[in-house]
Parts: C-alpha cells; structure tokens; sequence
C-alpha cells in the first residue's frame, strides 16, 4: 500500500481522491518511535521534492515534512524558499523541524529576499519561538526600522512572539514610526508576557513599567498594570 502511495504522489494533483496518500500519513504516524522507518519515509518524501512532480505534490510533501522533517530535509526546503509558489509551504516546514539547521536556513534566506517572501521568512522566525537563535534577533532587530512598514511590522511581530530577553531589549531600543506604534506595543506586551511566564519577572516588570511609560492605548495600558501586579505577585 505505501508503495503504491508513492507512485500516487508522484502525479498527485488537484483533483485527485486524497486518499490514495492516505497509508502515507499512515506510515508517519506508525513510525514515531522508529528512527530508521522514519528516515526511509523521509528521504522518499525528498525525492518527490526533487522531482518534477505537481505543485499540489510538493505541497503535500512540505506538510509531511513539517512532523517528519530532519536537518536532512532543510537543504531542499532552504531551496523552495525563493520560489513564490512553494515558499510558504517549505517555510511551513522549516518552522517545526527543531534543529538548528532549519532556523539557520530561514536566516539565510532573510539576507537575500525582498518583499513578501522577506516579509514571510521573518514571520517564520517568529514561529520558531524561543527556538530561534540569538543570531535570528540580531537579524530581525535592524528591520525594525526598514523603511518598508509591512518589513517593520513583521520584525516587531517575530520579535514578540520568540521574546527572549535579548527580543525584549531590542524593542525596547527601537523608536517605532506612528504607524507601528501599537504594533511595536502589541510586541513588547507579548514579550513582557512570556517572560514572566518564563520566571524572568524583572525583565517583565522592566518592559510593563516602560509601556506604561509611553502613553500606550488604553488597552495595553489596563494590560500593561494587570502584568505589574502579577510580577508583584510573583
């Protein structure tokens, strides 16, 4: 069955009956605490990705590869990441593969493109969380002041959602435009947050006490003193 799985995914296309793929999925799930089955799927999911398979193959693919992808998997998803019909999916992927490789990829990346598909790899650094690397803030933290306000805005946002401390100070030192103001707020208040969470109560206390500070939307100001009390607390 998984054989003919793969002949299946070889052509699969828009239209076709999903579940021909289904003892793929199957085959994913069954060999979770198989190491060597896993690695076997792996690298025959690659291969399609190599092909000239449809795009509606390759997609399928990069969602498989977002649970069963290893560093084996970043060099070809890397490649993908250029490419405006497959970046979002290969990012999709590279955003839940946990080794170094994959975020390194995405940094990588993020020196070379522009517009959207920039706009999508700092958005996927962001997804990786506090997975990311230290290098990934250091990125991120000069976009802030990109003159492109959509580039800005996603920075801040990534920066938010990793908010590891070194996240956490580098939007504290930024002097966002009007316009991403709330933003950069909405930021530094995901930030604040997380560290407190995390245990890291004087770093939390330090950016609520710096929100309120700025005379932020009422919003994050009712947020901001809710966030103090629960470091007191703390």
């Amino acid at each position: 069955m998984l054989e003919q799985a793969f002949d299946a995914l070889k052509t699969y296309d828009w239209g076709v009956d999903r579940n021909v793929l289904n003892p793929i999925d199957e085959g994913v799930v069954k060999t979770r605490n198989d190491p060597a089955a896993r690695k076997e799927i792996e690298s025959r999911l690659l291969a399609v990705l190599q092909s000239n398979a449809p795009r509606d193959a390759k997609d399928y693919v990069c969602r498989q590869l977002r649970t069963i992808g290893t560093a084996a998997s970043v060099p070809l998803l890397e490649q993908l990441l250029a490419d405006a019909e497959l970046s979002h999916m290969a990012r999709y992927a590279l955003e839940r593969i946990p080794e170094p490789q994959a975020g390194q990829a995405l940094e990588r990346q993020l020196r070379k493109l522009s517009g959207n598909l920039k706009i999508g790899v700092i958005s996927s650094l962001g997804s990786r969380g506090q997975t990311a690397a230290a290098t990934s803030v250091a990125l991120l933290r000069p976009l802030l002041n990109d003159p492109d306000d959509a580039v800005a805005r996603a920075a801040a946002t990534a920066l938010g959602r990793i908010a590891s401390v070194e996240a956490d100070k580098a939007l504290a030192s930024a002097r966002p435009r009007a316009a991403l103001v709330a933003v950069f707020a909405d930021a530094s208040m995901s930030c604040a947050e997380k560290l407190l969470a995390a245990g890291r109560a004087r770093e939390a206390k330090a950016t609520y006490e710096r929100l309120l500070k700025n005379k932020p939307s009422e919003l994050v100001r009712q947020a901001a003193e809710r966030g103090l009390k629960d470091c007191q607390r703390g």
